[in-house]
């Protein structure tokens, strides 16, 4: 999942809408300064032009500096009204237009939007480190902090989530350096702007080497083992990239490629997965090592400065796991337990191999796929192209995802095709609830393209808060393949769990029930935030759901009951891949960020320093390679997991106790499901992560027991 780009840490979000003469006449001209007319406040995609981002983000800055100013000025003693409230209003209309404009920058950036956002970025990280910094500002804040306290630790006067806002506020501006000294403050600032310039350059250096790293296949039999729909798709890859051959193989996102499973051709299999592990390396023209350096020792120094040894020991003292040692302790576990099944499975599958490619073949990561799918075919009669007929990307949708949520959760979804789109390959959802009130309004944007980056995420243009009466506004990304005019788009398990995975962080926001902007939604710990999505995952495989959706895309008939049977029973088949390249990628990051800044390596030792890290804990495996590498991995060092990646193998562990529990009640059950709305899903952080989690599960501690279990493994 993609949250929110953080424009300010600080949780501002939202402006007092302060009209005054000199600024009428451009709020009038730009639609992103002026509330939209549309069903719940859309963006007007029809009014917005490009041209418009610049001038927004200048004026809702200024106003922004003015509100806060105004809080700074008021003579009155600190109140939560005058002070805390104040402050969650003061940045309203800059949360809209940035909403709307990092939309764009992530899932639609065309050359104009990427050198608008060059502008911005600075602009924004100025905003920031002014309101961070504010000594003013934060006395006002401290002093209501402060006074709610007794002198036995407990709150005095303000309760609920008027308590709660007030404290995270407080932690946040405290987190960013308020209590500094004036010297390590301005080395702070000067930090914050470095590492939004240097997070700006890899965003825009990742998608270069992405899109060049495309595989040119001049011949279509090189293409054998592929299905005629996915030979299309090679053409229509190569149409959309320039032509340069008559076919192309375009690079995901991910280390391994889920085309390699079929293609014959091993020197292209190597050359596909060369072309994946090597996109940013500097063995091509493009090298990320530079940036990630600078950035991880960035990162240390800053956590020096607020006093932790490093940066994962800063990163997670605001999480549920609280120490590096936490997690550790939690990954060595979770190693110690996968590694003999890995080995297993390694050895199963290369000496399968040797039985149709010789005695002395030797197993290489681009052949694990190939291998372990015909196999797969072997052992349980069942393979990827028999299913994909049965996974449209529509039916997948409509009878699968919003059925499960209907189910569950009383929610229905009606199209409107009367609200403007960024993007034709969109749609837009009214959410409706079993009350027959709107609830929300949901998008979705599930094709790849040049100017999307890889992956799969959530946001939003308007998150729900009940002081602003907004409903919020939620859009699901991804990236699969969009069929050739004619044809359906079909998907694999894997995206069908994505797409299931997604739309849990939506129905976060969809069924979000708080007061405030700041608590609402997906506003929690980065170990909590991956919980909802992660469980939701279950629905895909529950039979109901399963038969509801997984239908011929020609005939509509259910997938038949032998090849569902054997499809199903598949799903763990070989899963220690998936959890090892997960553990591989999670120590990269903590790796990384376990570092002192005198230690961080040069960006020239940084291939090397991936190599150690992994043979120091145990996961140096040529056959399991990092999900992510360092010189790719977005989520650390373009995204908000630094430190935090290790929250989707901790999350699951919730996600899973959680699934028991509806299990044991019943999958479907919708009094079950009001109950995970009551007591998580429309709470946001309005109160402790590990109480809610308690109060559904009725489970002091999660168990992780039941992971490994849950895995196949």
């Amino acid at each position: 999942m993609k949250l929110t780009k953080t424009l300010m840490t600080l949780g501002l979000a939202s402006a007092m809408m302060m009209p005054f003469s000199a600024c009428q006449k451009t709020q009038r001209e730009n639609p992103l300064l002026q509330e939209s007319t549309l069903p719940f406040g859309a963006p007007d995609f029809t009014k917005i032009q490009t041209e418009d981002y610049l001038p927004a983000f200048e004026f809702a800055i200024q106003q922004t500096r003015d509100n806060i100013q105004a809080i700074v000025d008021n003579t009155d003693s600190a109140t939560f009204e005058n002070t805390i409230l104040a402050y969650e209003e003061s940045g309203r209309l800059l949360d809209r237009v940035s909403r709307v404009f990092f939309a764009l920058t992530e899932a639609d950036k065309t050359p104009e939007i990427g050198e608008i956002e060059k502008k911005v970025q600075p602009m924004l990280t100025d905003l920031q480190n002014e309101i961070a910094f504010n000594k003013p500002l934060f006395e006002r804040i401290k002093k209501v902090h402060d006074n709610e306290y007794s002198h036995d630790n407990s709150y005095l006067g303000l309760t609920g989530e008027d308590r709660k806002l007030t404290d995270e506020i407080y932690k946040d501006f405290v987190r960013q350096g308020a209590l500094l000294p004036e010297d390590k403050m301005a080395r702070m600032k000067e930090i914050n702007l470095r590492i939004s310039d240097l997070q700006q350059q890899w965003g825009d250096l990742l998608q270069a080497a992405v899109n060049d790293a495309v595989v040119w296949v001049d011949k279509k039999e090189d293409l054998a083992g592929l299905s005629e729909a996915d030979i299309a798709q090679c053409a229509k890859d190569a149409e959309t990239r320039g032509g340069k051959a008559p076919y192309a193989i375009v690079i995901v996102n991910t280390t391994q490629q889920a085309i390699l499973t079929n293609l014959d051709n091993r020197d292209l299999r190597k050359k596909v997965y060369e072309a994946s592990i090597h996109r940013a390396d500097g063995t091509n023209k493009h090298n990320t090592y530079a940036i990630v350096s600078e950035m991880a020792k960035l990162r240390a120094e800053k956590a020096e400065i607020m006093g932790y040894p490093n940066y994962a020991a800063y990163s997670l003292d605001n999480t549920m796991a609280k120490t590096p040692e936490n997690v550790y302790a939690f990954l060595k576990n979770l190693i110690a337990q996968y590694t003999p099944k890995a080995d297993a499975e390694t050895k199963e599958i290369e000496e399968y191999a040797r039985k149709t490619a010789g005695a002395d073949f030797n197993l290489e990561p681009y052949d694990r796929f190939y291998y372990s799918a015909k196999m797969k075919k072997e052992l349980l009669n069942i393979s990827e192209d028999e299913v994909k007929p049965y996974f449209n990307v529509d039916s997948v949708l409509i009878n699968g995802v919003f059925y499960a949520a209907n189910r569950v959760y009383g929610l229905t979804f009606k199209e409107r095709t009367d609200i403007p789109l960024y993007h034709p390959d969109m749609k837009a959802f009214e959410v409706i609830d079993k009350d027959g009130k709107s609830k929300a309004l949901f998008y979705t944007d599930y094709f790849r393209r040049p100017t999307k980056r890889g992956g799969a995420w959530m946001d939003g243009f308007q998150k729900q808060s009940r002081q602003w009466n907004q409903l919020p506004i939620i859009f699901n990304v991804c990236n699969s393949a969009k069929a050739p005019e004619g044809q359906p788009s079909l998907l694999t398990w894997d995206e069908v769990t994505t797409m299931f995975h997604e739309f849990g962080h939506a129905l976060h926001g969809i069924l979000s029930d708080c007061q405030y902007n700041k608590l609402s939604g997906t506003s929690v710990a980065r170990d909590f935030v991956e919980m909802p999505s992660q469980f939701n995952e279950s629905f895909a495989s529950i039979p109901e759901i399963f038969d509801n959706y997984a239908r011929h895309y020609e005939t509509g008939e259910q997938m038949p009951a032998n090849l569902k049977e054997r499809m199903l029973s598949s799903i763990n088949f070989q899963s220690a891949y998936a959890l090892g390249e997960n553990l591989a990628a999670t120590c990269l990051d903590l790796a990384w960020h376990m570092l002192p800044s005198k230690d961080v390596p040069s960006a020239e030792e940084a291939a090397q320093f991936e190599t150690e890290a992994l043979r120091q804990i145990g996961l140096l495996n040529n056959q399991i390679p990092p999900r992510y590498r360092t010189s790719y991995f977005n989520h650390v060092w373009g995204g908000g997991y630094a430190a935090g990646y290790y929250s989707y193998l901790w999350t699951e562990v919730l996600a899973v106790n959680i699934a028991d529990v509806f299990a044991q009640r019943g999958a479907l059950d919708p009094k079950t499901g009001q109950d995970m709305r009551d007591k998580i899903l429309s709470r946001g952080n309005t109160g402790d992560l590990m109480k809610m989690f308690s109060d559904f599960t009725g489970m002091e501690q999660p168990d992780a027991s039941s992971l490994l279990k849950a895995r196949g493994l």
